[in-house]
């Protein structure tokens, strides 16, 4: 079992951030994953930045651009990894997208995850059908290859991505790009339902998640819920973390509640 599947054992409902690297600025970035990590993160996602990030929406595009400025490279993600899984306990991902990993090589960037202890990969611009060989790379260095599906994922999609993902799927909520929104789509219910028939390993939700009630809806279906733009927006709004600390923390509350509703439904 990898660390990232350990997450869930016992029907634990995990509570999934992603932050920017390099944002606001690379030495602030561990101290922000502790902070999620004290208040109730199970897992953190690393986010590479990018200068074309086609899933991203405003925000993250705006912090990816930002952390470019400052000089983020791939080199430097990997750094801070290292100074930061020597910090929490909780598993690390990187999102990143393909071409910075080609470019860095598969193998070494691979390797490099396993060193800086990082223990999973999400590659939103890579579809199963062409995930081969970096699937084979990240087996042998230990690292769970996390795919994607969304709601317009056909059963033959839906089918490979179960037979071929490792720590978890990433259910993209809505067909669009990232982003807090208003409401979730009223089809998420049967999306999850329709994936949650054809697979074993836990559902995560992400993409349009920003508040506790949300948060919980999400996981009263799913597995986990993946939360990323509002995140960063309270970096913004309060550098010192206190309400990026507060929110985490309601959501983790709310998530607890669906956690203890479910087991006592079971």
């Amino acid at each position: 079992m990898s660390r990232i599947t350990a997450v869930f054992k016992g029907g634990h409902k995990a509570l999934i951030a992603y932050i920017t690297v390099g944002y606001p600025d690379i030495d602030a970035t561990p101290g922000i994953v502790e902070a999620l990590a004290e208040s109730g993160c199970d897992i953190v996602e690393l986010g590479i930045p990018f200068s074309d990030p086609l899933a991203d929406g405003a925000t993250i595009q705006k912090s990816s651009h930002q952390a470019l400025q400052q000089g983020t490279t791939p080199t430097t993600c990997l750094e801070a990894a290292a100074r930061i899984s020597k910090k929490v306990s909780v598993p690390l991902v990187f999102m990143t997208y393909y071409n910075p990993v080609l470019n860095y090589g598969l193998e070494k960037f691979c390797q490099s995850c396993t060193k800086a202890g990082i223990h999973g990969l999400i590659v939103p611009d890579l579809p199963p059908e062409e995930g081969g060989e970096l699937e084979t790379v990240t087996r042998q260095s230990d690292l769970d290859l996390i795919y994607l599906l969304a709601p317009t994922s056909t059963e033959a999609r839906i089918d490979m991505a179960a037979a071929r993902s490792r720590g978890f799927l990433y259910l993209v909520s809505l067909t669009g790009v990232t982003g807090a929104r208003d409401t979730l789509p009223a089809e998420l219910e049967g999306f999850v339902s329709r994936v949650k028939r054809r697979a074993k390993q836990p559902l995560c939700v992400g993409f349009g998640v920003g508040t506790a009630e949300q948060a919980k809806r999400v996981t009263g279906i799913a597995d986990g819920v993946i939360v990323g733009s509002r995140l960063i927006q309270l970096i913004e709004e309060d550098p010192s973390l206190a309400s990026l600390r507060l929110f985490v923390a309601t959501l983790r509350e709310a998530i607890d509640t669906q956690e203890i509703r479910h087991q006592e439904v079971k």
